[in-house]
């Protein structure tokens, strides 16, 4: 069994030259940090055994090898390894210099010394009961060791000095203090150093420690959440009483670590931030892009201004420190109120990010430069004054169009630098109520389209020309009917690609689409002259249409597609087309990704991309794909990066319902909004924020389990494996894992759960075997507050992305049983569901070949932890999950569902189903009467059904004497299957049961089902801890998984479980075991705090153990 990926937490990080060296768990990881290099690890080698790496330190005190080498001492736990990492021809390798020793404590800190005749290659350890020891590497020995006085545990320690005669060491203690002495102090009573100095004032213990020499001060990182800096002045010559000097609160959690520069603090938490503060103790910037609970590992480059965090996500990111600004509030009021200016400002609109238009309540419009800071009056106009809408559009031919709505129904359009040659059309009897510019994909670059809004739900489309002579020309292309509501207007709109479809968002939270047909040429528009009526001033290619356009009875067209209420009541904000694909957002907090198939809107997924933001704005695409939302949270306008996860910037503006504007062109950005009669701007010439991404993150709290999808080959012909992730933080990850390039890549995060992802099953289609280009499947994800979601994913080859897969999710249905007896509660009075219910464990209870018929029925079993049994039934078409089984047989949680199949000899299949409760007990159920019922009632009625029972099971086993974390069953012959199950004790019981061929063909109902036990067996002490996972393979092996961090290889014969070989893994906490197996090679992947995928081959497992007997 070999370790083909590790992902687990980054608990060390150290800077060499122009690398960055990190560990991950017992890996040594080396990254470029050069601008045009890959952010993938160039090398990556398992350098410690069993113990994860907490700390890296380069030989910096040797003059540097002419063929660009460097050593560097890596440790973690009581182990030790030194290695040379080799640079040449953009390639590293890690080779081991000297071999791993383990000593008898702990190492808490590493310091390498001056090298001397009498003490060549030699370093100081600091040792976890306070003492230090001199080692040399070459003789692998331990030549020195002194102890402390201060006899206790420490949480932290940092060595100062180059030389062991000059060596100090700051040893954060159990007992909340830090303690300095020398190593050079002659030992007083039994043989024990008397400390310098002792510094109190943390109410925690001490985390972390940092000396910087030129200023004389050490600072200290503690579990009351808290950093302090003291005047420590000669470290080794230190005052008895050493002043406090600042204390930094900022953090929401337990600070890890902290580190001093020249002119900044930095510290990283448990809160998953990094905080740079300056040394008056403010926080001057603040790093927020992890996912989950905490940082462990941070690294400056000084040259560079980096900084580099790591965490339990497993992911690394690179930072830019900024030069600390002088005072000043980066907002600045315009100061609009004046004698020379009329009115107050009512509408504010950016042209681009230096310029931007005022509409005042006097109908007066304001041209304001921010580079000038000159204010220019545009025009005036009365009819805009208690009332009046503005938008603007900068053509692609450069020309500025405006375009203002009034109370009375009149439209104003004009360019802005010549807004005599305005077009005053009287389009409406009653009130504009929205305008929108909208660019229509095949028009000329001078040219525009503009969708208004007016009374009873009457929207226009105008094709807005500039010419060169400044003149504007105004087309109506069409004119449509938004479907009744309350407030009937639309409050987006966007063209499809192709030019076929308009798409429109509304004030009451409805998506819709409208046909364009084509409009009149040019010669067509002169011979028809221009419809003049009551002075409109537009030409119209619509028979029948006259301006004011009144009255119920319209010549307008409806919707050809509606998703009414899509949003919720507050109203959609924004429609976008980006790709293969149409996201629209709202004021719910959440936004759709859509598509449309044959003129009709259909909803892929709903995502909200993070937490507190309740109101979407809009959503803006980068050419490199990533994508950024903008919205309100609070009172705050936010911008957020839902790529690297971060908020780049937040405001403080008062709320979404002000007027305001956004705008961000090359390297300026410029938010603008109007409070208390004045308007108020921010203003910013953006530098690149040098954020990297250098390793993915996968989950930000532990994974409960694993599944795999499905196995495609790239277009470069690797085997990819897709799997799916689920995690205590709520979110289920689609990874793709490469074969060769041993390279983990998230293909796309699930976040529609509101608790936690315990159980994932999937209905796999026949095309995932490592040759098929292309397949589908059925992924159901459930977890706590009894949720249920369901997704199709479609899976095919692609070229241009990195992890050459493209993978297109689509939500299908989802299932709350809350919900269920909400809506059930006049026939349930009686019945409660707690709210605390999970779903352990679930099950698909169909084969392959089922899932791409047309009509085709899933079944989903789950367990359930209020000590139920409960059948689900997935209608896909009418994109419903349905209860419609379930059993408390139990009485207690159930923590585990199996399924099997019977093929009896005449055809018929009989569905079996296993579960297994915490009391140790195995449950079998004859399910096939059920399955039959269910989908005689859902396919002749095709509503809701009254609940079912399962009856009573056909067999019961009682397998253990406590909990059940791991159960399979696997076909062994026609009517024989084994059933594999691991404990909390940590046994392993293997049961092989038989199913009679005569029942199974019979007609008896389930209660006369001939199933019995033919043989039992059992392995006490498999593993020293829960055995969280088994999975019985090919060839009578049986792989198991522990708690322990063993996983283990069995194989079964004669009635009793064999050893054949055991490993050790990186992952804490295992909670799950997946494998499957493609051409002889099983692979597996294990999961808990973190994730490790192994291969083995069971051929040469099996040629090893006939070789021995």
């Amino acid at each position: 069994m070999e370790t083909e990926l590790l992902l687990a937490p980054i608990t060390a990080l150290e800077i060499v030259g122009d690398h960055l060296v990190a560990g991950e768990g017992p890996n040594l990881a080396i990254y470029s940090l050069e601008p045009d290099g890959s952010h993938s690890a160039r090398c990556s080698k398992q350098v410690l055994r069993n113990s994860n790496i907490h700390g890296i330190k380069e030989q910096r005190n040797v003059a540097p090898e002419a063929n660009g080498s460097t050593i560097v001492a890596v440790f973690g736990g009581k182990n030790l390894v030194v290695v040379q990492l080799h640079f040449q021809d953009g390639q590293v390798n890690i080779i081991e210099l000297f071999p791993l020793c383990e000593l008898h404590d702990w190492i808490w800190d590493l310091q390498w010394l001056e090298s001397k005749a009498e003490t060549p290659n030699c370093m100081a350890l600091a040792l976890g009961h306070n003492s230090v020891a001199l080692y040399d590497c070459v003789g692998q020995r331990v030549l020195q060791e002194v102890h402390c006085q201060e006899k206790c545990i420490l949480y932290s320690a940092h060595l100062v000095g180059s030389s062991w005669d000059t060596l100090i060491l700051v040893a954060g203690t159990v007992f909340n203090q830090l303690v300095i002495w020398g190593m050079a102090d002659p030992p007083e009573g039994p043989g024990r150093i008397k400390p310098r100095c002792r510094i109190s004032g943390h109410k925690g213990v001490i985390f972390s420690i940092c000396f910087i020499e030129s200023k004389r001060i050490l600072a200290s990182a503690s579990d009351d959440r808290s950093v302090r800096l003291w005047a420590v002045g000669d470290i080794r010559a230190p005052p008895k009483h050493i002043p406090c000097l600042l204390v930094c609160y900022g953090h929401q959690a337990r600070v890890w670590s902290v580190r001093l520069l020249s002119d900044c603090i930095i510290s990283i938490g448990e809160d998953s931030a990094c905080l740079v503060w300056d040394y008056k103790g403010e926080i001057v910037q603040s790093f927020k892009g992890h996912k989950g609970r905490g940082l462990w590992a941070v690294a400056v480059h000084e040259g560079r201004r980096w900084v580099f965090t790591g965490g339990t996500d497993s992911g690394i990111r690179r930072w830019s420190l900024k030069a600390q600004k002088v005072g000043g509030s980066p907002l600045s009021q315009l100061n609009f109120p004046s004698p020379q200016r009329k009115g107050s400002p009512r509408v504010v609109k950016l042209i681009n990010a230096h310029r931007l238009l005022i509409l005042t309540d006097a109908g007066v419009l304001y041209v304001y430069d921010l580079i000038s800071k000159a204010w220019v009056s545009v025009l005036e106009d009365a009819a805009y004054r208690s009332y009046g809408l503005l938008e603007v559009s900068e053509l692609v031919g450069g020309a500025v169009v405006c375009a203002m709505g009034s109370l009375s129904g009149q439209v104003k359009i004009f360019p802005l630098n010549c807004p005599t040659q305005s077009k005053d059309l009287q389009l409406y009897e009653g009130k504009v109520h929205s305008l929108s510019w909208a660019p229509f994909p095949v028009q000329h670059p001078n040219t525009c389209s503009l969708c208004v809004s007016g009374p009873a739900g009457a929207m226009l489309w105008l094709e807005v020309s500039c010419h060169p002579d400044d003149e504007v020309t105004v087309v109506v292309k069409q004119c449509y009917l938004l479907p009744l509501c309350k407030q009937r207007w639309h409050t987006c709109a966007t063209f499809l690609p192709n030019g076929e479809l308009l798409l429109c968002g509304d004030r009451r939270g409805s998506v819709m689409v409208f046909a364009c047909k084509p409009g009149l040429t040019p010669e067509k528009i002169s011979k028809r002259g221009e419809l003049d009526s009551l002075g409109s001033g537009v030409i119209c290619g619509i028979p029948g249409l006259l301006f004011p356009l009144g009255g119920d009875k319209l010549c307008a067209e409806g919707p050809v597609s509606l998703l009414f209420g899509l949003h919720g009541k507050l109203g959609v904000t924004s429609v976008t087309c980006h790709g293969d694909f149409i996201y629209s957002t709202g004021r719910d907090g959440c936004y759709r990704q859509l598509q449309v198939q044959g003129h009709q809107l259909q909803v892929l997924r709903k995502q909200k991309p993070c937490r507190g933001l309740e109101w979407l704005e809009e959503l803006r695409f980068a050419p490199d794909g990533s994508m950024r939302v903008l919205g309100f949270h609070a009172a705050h306008f936010v911008l957020w990066s839902a790529t690297t996860n971060e908020t780049l910037l937040s405001i403080p503006c008062g709320g979404g319902h002000r007027s305001w504007s956004y705008s961000h062109y090359l390297s300026a950005e410029t938010f603008a909004y109007i409070k208390s009669g004045d308007v108020v701007v921010y203003h910013s010439e953006v530098t690149p924020s040098g954020q990297c991404i250098l390793k993915e993150s996968l989950h930000g709290r532990e994974l409960t389990c694993v599944c795999h999808i499905a196995t495609l080959r790239s277009p470069q012909q690797e085997p990819m494996s897709i799997l799916a992730t689920g995690s205590e933080d709520n979110t289920v990850n689609i990874l793709a894992f490469g074969w060769q390039s041993h390279l983990m890549v998230q293909l796309t995060m699930i976040r529609d759960h509101i608790s936690s992802v315990r159980a994932l099953a999937v209905a796999k289609s026949n095309a995932s075997h490592p040759t098929a280009e292309s397949t589908s499947a059925v992924i159901f994800s459930a977890g706590g507050r009894a949720q249920i979601e369901c997704y199709r994913i479609h899976l095919s080859r692609s070229c241009g992305s990195r992890s050459s897969v493209a993978c297109q999710l689509v939500h299908v249905a989802s299932h709350r049983l809350d919900e269920q007896w909400d809506r059930m509660k006049n026939k349930h009075k009686y019945i409660k569901m707690d709210p605390e219910t999970r779903y352990m464990s679930t099950v698909v209870l169909n084969n392959a070949e089922d899932i791409e018929q047309p009509g085709s029925l899933l079944f989903l079993a789950a367990a359930c932890s209020d000590g139920s049994v409960r059948l689900f039934l997935l209608l896909e078409h009418a994109q419903k999950l349905l209860l419609v089984a379930e059993s408390f047989h139990h009485q207690r949680c159930v923590l585990k569902v199996q399924a099997f199949v019977h093929k009896a000899p005449g055809g018929r299949r009989r569905h079996f189903l296993g579960s297994a409760a915490t009391d140790g007990s195995i449950a079998f159920w004859d399910i096939t009467d059920t399955l039959d019922c269910a989908t005689e009632v859902t396919r002749t009625e095709g509503g809701e059904m009254e609940l079912l029972a399962l009856g009573t099971p056909v067999l019961t086993i009682q397998a253990h004497s406590c909990g059940v974390n791991s159960f399979h069953v696997q076909e062994v012959a026609g009517e024989l299957f084994s059933v594999a199950s691991g404990s909390d004790d940590g046994s392993i019981s293997i049961n092989v049961i038989e199913v009679n061929a005569r029942s199974a063909i019979s007609e008896e109902s389930a209660t006369g089902t001939n199933i019995r036990i033919l043989r039992t067996f059992s392995r006490l002490g498999a593993h020293a801890a829960h055995v969280t996972g088994l999975r019985l393979l090919p060839r009578d092996f049986l792989l198991s998984a522990s708690v322990d961090q063993r996983l283990t290889l069995w194989r079964i014969c004669e009635g009793r479980l064999s050893f054949v070989r055991s490993k050790f893994c990186h992952v804490a906490d295992v909670a799950a075991l997946e494998s499957w197996e493609v051409d002889s090679n099983c692979w597996s992947v294990m999961c808990g705090q973190g994730l490790e995928v192994l291969s083995c081959s069971l051929e040469e497992q099996g040629t090893e153990i006939h070789d021995g007997l």
